[in-house]
């Protein structure tokens, strides 16, 4: 395991930080047209190539090259037209009408019109989207009066609808390849047909995913590049030695491992960057399977949290990039976090209290019980996670063997078969906790074969009364009181465990222009991106 860095070394490495966006080069303005811009796939290879329905990050970042929203982000989360050009909240708050962009057509020639919004509303984001349900919760009616227009009809004011209708989070499917077939199924998750800058051209398993340059596109002119090429690259190091050889010219979602961050900071030819993951609010998170033994006991789990030390964790496995978590909801969401929670400071006399208490008194070999931890394959960070977890838990008796397996054969076994003790996974906040929290603790959330829902099996009625409530709530400020209460009360029942906030980058070739600052820029569809010669 990793030594702690020193603390002169850990604000050496900060002000380099800062140095380097300072000292940013300045670029040139004209866009060059042509050329392939060479981007390594992160994290892995994808499942599929729509976020309709599955929201692993690979597949959201590719994706979003393919399929245009409704909405995107700008700077400070101001909202911007994309294939709606504009929207209107009546004064009561109970209709939401958007006017759709003209002329707008699939990357098959069929034209894009309300009818393939309704039915990716209905067919496909209610019913076999991890956080749909939720977020579109005040949803009375979806209605299309004519071809441009779209109206949303509320049961009750949301603030919430609004900030879920990019491309990364409600991507709209063309009706016409998915109507009355089997939607996660459907053969054309693997060969899309969207509305956005590249169209999908050809992908090699193991080895490459290729876009190329719609010459149809309603942003005329755009996107700069012919080609988008991701290819798979499993190995850290592997990653790095491309962005510095300039074989890969872009990445999201921390591309490279934190040892190498450092030395890509200090590379001339590269450009590294924060910004673009306001909306994504990345944390790592423990899972608890409550359906069965020993983590159906609120003690067990409990005491778990108390015997990691969450301020070592984030020293230890990201070299103090994260902040330690203390709730459901992130820091950056500040309108809704709150520090009013139940803790769970590390404690091993406390976490031993609790397990003796639950039932699981120390053997003759000083083992209380034996449990099985799956980390989430997504690069070797979250097997640095399950062995620091597995060390902290050693001190109070619990023995943790750790399991390996490729994404498919993770997500099968937490979200379709439940046949998992515990998981150390990754949450993505997604700007409301309407969106992103209420999928982990929201019984209606518990949807089988639906990655990244509630695979813990979490139900409890006083917990779906408070989110149900906060759907219905008549303001802002009560739905931001109710989920204050929610953040209590999940604190309380721990059905999982906010164990690090990340801080996530980008890294680029420092002849890529144009990349987007927007909130949610990390998911951006290049269409402004161009190489500099």
């Amino acid at each position: 395991m990793r030594t702690l860095i020193p603390a002169i070394a850990w604000r050496s490495l900060l002000l380099s930080i800062a140095a380097i966006t300072l000292q940013a080069p300045v670029q040139a303005q004209t866009p060059v047209r042509g050329g392939t811009l060479v981007v390594v796939s992160n994290p892995g290879e994808p499942a599929v190539l729509t976020a309709a329905f599955n929201q692993q990050g690979a597949v959201a970042a590719i994706s979003t090259k393919i399929f245009d929203g409704l909405l995107h982000f700008g700077e400070n989360f101001k909202l911007e037209p994309e294939l709606a050009t504009n929207w209107d909240v009546s004064k009561d708050g109970k209709e939401i009408r958007f006017r759709l962009r003209p002329n707008v057509k699939w990357h098959d020639g069929k034209p894009f019109t309300s009818a393939d919004v309704k039915f990716s509303f209905e067919e496909v984001w209610l019913k076999v989207h991890p956080r749909a349900r939720s977020t579109f919760a005040a949803v009375e009616a979806i209605e299309t009066p004519d071809p441009l227009t779209v109206v949303l009809k509320l049961r009750n004011p949301s603030g919430v609808i609004l900030s879920a209708l990019n491309s990364a989070e409600s991507q709209i499917v063309p009706k016409h390849l998915y109507e009355g077939t089997d939607i996660v199924r459907n053969p054309w998750n693997a060969k899309p047909v969207g509305t956005g800058p590249f169209r999908f051209k050809e992908w090699v398993r193991g080895d490459r995913i290729v876009l190329e340059r719609n010459p149809d596109y309603w942003d005329a002119g755009k996107p700069y590049l012919d080609q988008v090429v991701y290819r798979i690259i499993p190995d850290a190091t592997a990653r790095y030695a491309a962005f510095e050889t300039g074989s890969v010219q872009y990445g999201v979602l921390s591309p490279i491992s934190v040892n190498d961050l450092e030395r890509a900071q200090k590379n001339k030819n590269l450009q590294v960057d924060f910004h673009g993951y306001e909306w994504l609010a990345s944390r790592n998170v423990l899972e608890f399977n409550v359906r069965k033994p020993p983590f159906n006991d609120v003690r067990v789990r409990r005491a778990v949290a108390h015997a990691i030390d969450l301020a070592a964790m984030s020293k230890v496995t990201t070299r103090g990039f994260a902040k330690p978590g203390t709730s459901p909801v992130l820091s950056t969401q500040t309108r809704f976090f709150t520090t009013d929670l139940p803790t769970y400071p590390f404690d091993v006399k406390q976490a031993d209290k609790l397990l003796d208490e639950a039932g699981f008194p120390r053997k003759g070999d000083g083992t209380r019980l034996a449990v099985t931890l799956d980390w989430l394959p997504f690069g070797e960070n979250y097997l640095r996670y399950a062995e620091f977890i597995k060390q902290s838990l050693r001190r109070v008796g619990i023995d943790v063997t750790i399991r390996g397996q490729d994404l498919p054969q993770f997500m099968r076994r937490v979200y379709s078969q439940n046949d998992f003790d515990f998981i150390v996974t990754h949450i993505a906040g997604f700007g409301d906790p309407q969106i992103g929290t209420d999928r982990l603790l929201w019984s209606k959330t518990i949807l089988k074969d639906v990655p990244w829902s509630n695979g813990a099996g979490y139900s409890n009625p006083a917990m779906d009364g408070l989110i149900e409530a906060a759907h219905e709530a008549p303001t802002e400020e009560r739905r931001i009181e109710l989920y204050k209460k929610v953040q209590r009360l999940a604190q309380t029942d721990l059905p999982s465990f906010t164990l690090l906030e990340n801080r996530m980058y980008t890294v680029a070739s420092a002849r890529l222009r144009g990349l987007s600052k927007g909130s949610d820029g990390s998911y951006e569809s290049l269409k402004n991106v161009w190489l500099a010669p």
